[in-house]
């Protein structure tokens, strides 16, 4: 895998996180985890869709308005003839049109514009009816559907800040090797070091993904690509368990059989299974592991992204 851009990997983020003082009260939800840990890695770009549809700051506060099934339109809480919906959605498709380079996005909670779920929704009569993703979420999924999005309060969950930032990561090498330069060959050497990942995610998305690459030169390359790359995205975005994690280090413990003798092995399968039973994090049986693949292990299986998904130095594997 080439290295990584000095430059970092570009993200998105909510406007308010980064300190700009946007909301509708002229305050900001300055974020310290995303400006003091995330910028060391990321290109982190601020937009905020109230702001750039015209809304003022300060400004009245608007609220998703709408019965369940329908799509919420955005209007004001106070005063009810306010509708920005349209605004709202117009510069939120130039957004996503504009940013296919993004890796990701990191949203502020509850927020009727950028929530990415459980965002009240109320009825015509101001009484709360349901919930929903906010009105520039749900454009942008629609734009940009592989695109990793998490609300920034949840980042707060161990196993939720390393799956988003796992899937950043993923989806950048992506960008990096597949999309310049764009044939079946890229296709299937990405499938190949993604490989463990993608079975500590979802074992069966592992398994169809191969099939299908194995009669994908039938098809047109960029239905090929597209293909792929959703299911991809999809199977990252749901979080490995310690039972899925446990299943992908024993597969890529057999690439070691026959380098390592049985005490040795059976050190390893101890801090697997220290782990399966939540006795250690992630990070010890993962540290054991690649220490010894370093020394035995093949060029194929050195080259797996799930051994390094992302910076060491950011600890993720040490809380989950």
């Amino acid at each position: 895998m080439t290295s990584q851009p000095q430059e970092g990997i570009p993200v998105g983020i909510s406007a308010c996180l980064t300190g700009q003082e946007v909301r509708y009260n002229g305050g900001h939800k300055r974020s310290r985890y995303c400006l003091q840990v995330l910028s060391e890695r990321f290109a982190l770009e601020p937009f905020c869709p109230e702001l750039a549809a015209g809304l003022g700051v300060p400004r009245e506060p608007i609220r998703l308005v709408g019965k369940a099934g329908e799509t919420p339109r955005l209007k004001g809480s106070v005063d009810e003839s306010l509708d920005v919906t349209e605004r709202l959605e117009e510069v939120s498709e130039t957004f996503g049109e504009a940013h296919r380079h993004l890796r990701g996005f990191i949203l502020m909670k509850g927020s009727p514009s950028c929530g990415l779920e459980r965002v009240k929704v109320y009825h015509p009569n101001g009484m709360p009816s349901h919930a929903d993703s906010g009105a520039f979420v749900r454009i942008l999924r629609r734009a940009l559907p592989e695109l990793p999005l998490e609300e920034e309060a949840r980042l707060n969950d161990p196993v939720l800040r390393e799956n988003f930032i796992t899937r950043v990561y993923a989806l950048d090498d992506w960008k990096r090797n597949v999309e310049p330069d764009p044939s079946h060959h890229a296709l299937l050497q990405f499938h190949s070091r993604q490989k463990f990942l993608l079975m500590a995610h979802r074992v069966e998305t592992y398994r169809e993904l191969g099939r299908y690459l194995g009669e994908a030169h039938r098809v047109p390359l960029d239905e090929a690509m597209a293909h792929y790359l959703q299911g991809f995205m999809a199977a990252l975005s749901r979080p490995a368990t310690r039972k899925s994690h446990s299943n992908a280090l024993m597969h890529v413990m057999g690439y070691l059989k026959h380098a390592l003798d049985g005490e040795t092995r059976q050190d390893l399968l101890a801090a697997v299974e220290e782990y399966r039973l939540q006795q250690v994090p992630l990070a010890v049986p993962m540290r054991l592991l690649n220490h010894y693949l370093k020394r035995h292990g093949s060029a194929y299986i050195r080259a797996q992204s799930y051994l390094d998904p992302h910076p060491y130095e950011l600890g993720l594997r040490n809380a989950i």
